[in-house]
């Protein structure tokens, strides 16, 4: 009997180890130390302490499990925690993210507002004339403040000469009487006369400036003629525009337009007279510069030259006079209905000239 106890107790003792191991196994180093405490009690071999380890594993176990369960709240909790601050951060992250796309959008309205007006500030400045060179061509035309200025005297002409246009379009198209329609008429030729006027005062201070055109757009400065149109062309193309026209007025248009085609070939020929001229004169001064001896012949010979180049200006007065006086004699030969018909029908052809201008400007560059 005392030898068959050790062995049952021995048995005992091994299921208690291995339900010691497994709690060991499944907690910290708590348990680790309690599986130590277990060691020395069963090495003593007392059925009393057998008992009293087994008591003290069952504690720990419980304990063991409770302290499990605090851990696992604890590593719960702290996952928990660390998710809420990543979805705070992804939320932040997409307001931000919001707020940039936004702002981004509020820019590129912006952005497309600004072109839009710039576009429109453009497109007017076109259709009142005012062409926007290349840098060269800027430099040329902004070289004095007469060819500024005149450019913005002939952009405010060129405006209030489309509202006097529309007007008389208006009173047209509302079969006006004649005395109303006469008034407008006589107006928006008088208007003309102003922009002879400016040009005059213009050449004075850059004849260059007027005669090159470049308060033109390119299409317009084809049909350039000393600084404004042919008045034989312009009668040609009015003809077609005014029939039917009485045998009376046929012939005395007929009549300008050859007297004005006379006059246009005289300055023509003076034109090309005062070029050669001009260029035999600069000819003659070459090579003089390398002696010092020739410096009082080439200063001479220069001052001859500034001396003929003055005359271009009496060239674009004369030319604008015979401008002026063909309008002012059309005016007196046709009706006051066929003069409002002519007028819109010059600046139709004018505006045109500038629309053509502005097409191939915007035309896709290869």
């Amino acid at each position: 009997m005392a030898e068959l106890s050790p062995r049952t107790d021995t048995s005992t003792d091994g299921d208690t180890e291995d339900k010691a191991l497994g709690v060991i196994s499944s907690n910290s180093t708590i348990w680790k130390f309690s599986f130590l405490c277990f060691v020395l009690v069963v090495g003593s071999g007392s059925r009393e302490n057998l008992k009293k380890s087994r008591k003290l594993l069952n504690t720990l176990f419980h304990s063991g499990q409770s302290h499990g369960l605090v851990v696992s709240d604890a590593s719960d909790k702290s996952r928990d925690q660390k998710t809420l601050r990543r979805l705070a951060q992804n939320r932040e992250a997409a307001r931000k993210s919001r707020l940039r796309k936004k702002a981004y959008v509020q820019q590129l309205e912006s952005s497309r507002m600004k072109l839009t007006q710039l576009e429109q500030e453009l497109q007017r400045a076109r259709q009142q004339g005012i062409f926007i060179s290349s840098s060269g061509e800027q430099s040329q035309s902004m070289s004095g403040n007469g060819a500024l200025a005149f450019d913005v005297e002939y952009g405010r002409w060129l405006e209030e000469h489309n509202r006097r246009i529309n007007e008389l379009k208006g009173a047209v198209s509302n079969h006006a009487g004649d005395g109303e329609l006469r008034i407008i008429v006589d107006g928006v030729v008088a208007h003309y006369e102003d922009i002879f006027r400016i040009k005059g005062d213009a050449a004075k201070a850059d004849v260059f400036h007027v005669l090159s055109g470049m308060w033109k757009t390119p299409a317009e400065r084809c049909f350039l003629w000393l600084g404004g149109f042919r008045s034989s062309e312009l009668l040609k193309l009015l003809i077609t525009q005014l029939e039917p026209l009485t045998e009376q007025q046929l012939l005395a248009i007929g009549n300008l337009q050859q007297s004005s085609q006379q006059a246009e070939d005289a300055l023509s020929q003076g034109m090309e007279a005062l070029q050669q001229s001009l260029a035999e004169t600069i000819a003659g001064s070459l090579g003089s510069t390398n002696s010092s001896g020739n410096v009082a012949n080439y200063m001479g010979q220069m001052a001859m030259a500034m001396g003929k180049l003055g005359t271009l200006e009496g060239f674009i007065r004369q030319a604008d006079n015979l401008r002026q006086q063909t309008l002012q004699q059309m005016h007196r030969i046709l009706t006051t209905r066929q003069s409002a018909r002519a007028l819109i029908a010059i600046n139709d052809y004018s505006s045109r000239l500038r629309a053509l201008s502005s097409l191939w400007l915007a035309r896709p560059r290869e």
